[in-house]
This record gives C-alpha cells, structure tokens and sequence, in this order.
C-alpha cells in the first residue's frame, strides 16, 4: 500500500476537522442559547441578572459607576448597535459589494442581516419578556427585553461583514484583525446595553449566542453556494474545451 505523504494527511483531516468545528460552532451557541432561554422561563437566571445590575450601580440605583465621561461613551458605543446604523452600514456595505460585482456577498450579508431582525423581533413577542426594573434606564427603550437586539443583531451584521472582508485577505494576520475587530465590536455593544440597565445580562449572552450562530450558519451555506457555482463554471468551461 502506497504511503501517504504530509501534505495528504493534512488535506484528509482538513476534510474531516473543517465539518465538524462547523458544526460545533452553530450547535454550541444554538445549545447556550437555549439553555439561557429555558433559565429565563423558570426564573432560575434571576439572581445571576441582578447581581450584575447592580453592580453596576452606585449606592444609587440610577447612577452607573465610573466617571460621567464613562457613561458618555458607553452611550456613543451602543448606537453602533441600533437599528439605524445597522441598517445604514448594512446598505452601505451591500452597495459597495454590488458595485464589485460581487453578488453573492451583498445576498449574504442582506440575508443574514434581515432574517437576524425577523428572528429577533418574532423572538421579543414570543418571550415577552420585561425591561429591567431593578435600576434606571439610561436611554430610552421601547420594544421587549429578550434576546437582547442590539447584541444579537451587532452580531449578526459585524460578524458576517468581518468574515467577507476576512475572506478576500491572503495574509493569516489580516484575517485575525479583521474577526477580531468584529468580535471586539460585538462584545462591547452587548456589554453598553448592561451598563445602560436596559437589557438583562441574560438577554446579552442569548443574543450574542444566537447572532454568532445565525452569522456563521448563513456564512456556510453563502460559502457552499458559491462553490457550487464556481464547481458548475468550471465544468462547464472544461466541456467547452473538450468540444
């Protein structure tokens, strides 16, 4: 039996390995998000949420810690979650994607950007549950409290946009400062939303959970999309060829 050199071995367990740390990476979240889910519906989350609430609180329950500048700039961050600028840099980024042709990215990034918003949305009714009313909300908010849609939805469009540009870099380097940026980005929206006492911190870690999970399980099928397409050109090409 002929042995298989290094780089064989390597191309095998990429196929094996790349699959499965998928799969782990849209269940994993998936599986905390229901947990969270099913802790919040029995009321067992509750002391965890208001431990850290107020913890985050002075002696008086409408006064966050830290210097006033603090709380200024936790409030500049979270509007890099809201509805407005997500949609605004959404619309933007699909624009420049259309402009470079590149039309499955701008399909991904619309997809996965809108079906976020429905799940959330469809997700606040369902759960119905209320805004904290342990400490005093910073900014004003309307809709339900859980999952949070700021950390879910930042998720969703930072994550997806990090992984396309992610892709079109060749150095491993770039690729890594550009998720990680998204990632940062993510955290620290999630992170204002719980400082602002307007989210439960349960309502964070379920949207960052399902967001990450949507992000990656739409980048996939973007992924396996395109390769079919590409595997369909070339196949193409090559008959012509042949004839």
């Amino acid at each position: 039996m002929r042995a298989l050199n290094p780089r064989t071995w390597l191309n095998l367990a990429r196929r094996e390995i790349v699959p499965i740390a998928i799969f782990l990476g849209v269940a994993l979240p998936l599986f905390a998000f229901m947990e969270i889910a099913d802790e919040v519906g029995e009321g067992e989350a509750r002391w965890f949420d208001e431990s850290i609430l107020l913890a985050l609180r002075t002696a008086d329950p409408a006064d966050p810690i830290g210097p006033r500048w603090v709380e200024t700039s936790v409030m500049d961050i979270t509007t890099l979650g809201g509805f407005a600028v997500l949609a605004l840099v959404t619309f933007m980024a699909t624009g420049y994607l259309l402009v470079l042709k590149r039309w499955s990215d701008a399909l991904t990034l619309l997809f996965a950007t809108i079906g976020g918003t429905l799940i959330s949305e469809g997700l606040k009714v369902g759960f119905n549950r209320p805004r904290p009313d342990l400490v005093a909300h910073v900014v004003e908010t309307t809709s339900m409290s859980f999952p949070s849609g700021h950390a879910m939805l930042s998720a969703v469009t930072y994550l997806t946009l990090g992984a396309l540009i992610a892709r079109t870099q060749e150095k491993r380097w770039l690729r890594g400062y550009v998720l990680g940026g998204a990632i940062l980005v993510t955290l620290l929206i999630g992170l204002t939303r719980v400082y602002l006492g307007v989210h439960w911190p349960t309502d964070v870690l379920a949207g960052w959970c399902l967001g990450a999970a949507w992000a990656l399980l739409c980048w996939v099928a973007a992924t396996w999309f395109a390769n079919r397409i590409s595997g369909m050109t070339s196949g193409q090409s090559r008959s012509s060829l042949a004839e």
